[in-house]
């Protein structure tokens, strides 16, 4: 499973988030930490779906386990602010993991 290629795509659709994490040279370390937290939330949802939905196959578990996991972090990351909208601060390595980890449900 290509978690890294997940989160980057994710991290992408953020452009504000993204360049930040581009300048501030925190990009890599950010995208292994969401990769780790992506794998991690979708083996949690393949158990959770595999004890209440047991006449499902392993596929389709492991399939309806990533999109939940997706969407976890999806929501996870900040919203995008329109054009017309102040732009904040340039999101430090800190405050974005700050973010997720707040963001993210316990394992």
């Amino acid at each position: 499973m290509q978690y890294q290629t997940i989160m980057l795509s994710l991290l992408e659709e953020s452009p504000t988030l993204h360049h930040s994490l581009c300048v501030s040279r925190s990009l890599l370390p950010t995208l292994e930490h969401t990769a780790r937290t992506l794998k991690d939330r979708h083996a949690y949802w393949i158990s959770a779906l595999s004890q209440e939905q047991p006449e499902r196959t392993p596929e389709q578990i492991a399939s309806q386990a990533l999109e939940i996991a997706v969407q976890e972090m999806r929501d996870a990351l900040p919203a995008e602010s329109s054009p017309s909208d102040s732009l904040p601060e340039p999101l430090s390595l800190d405050a974005a993991m700050n973010f997720l980890r707040q963001h993210t449900p316990p394992a």
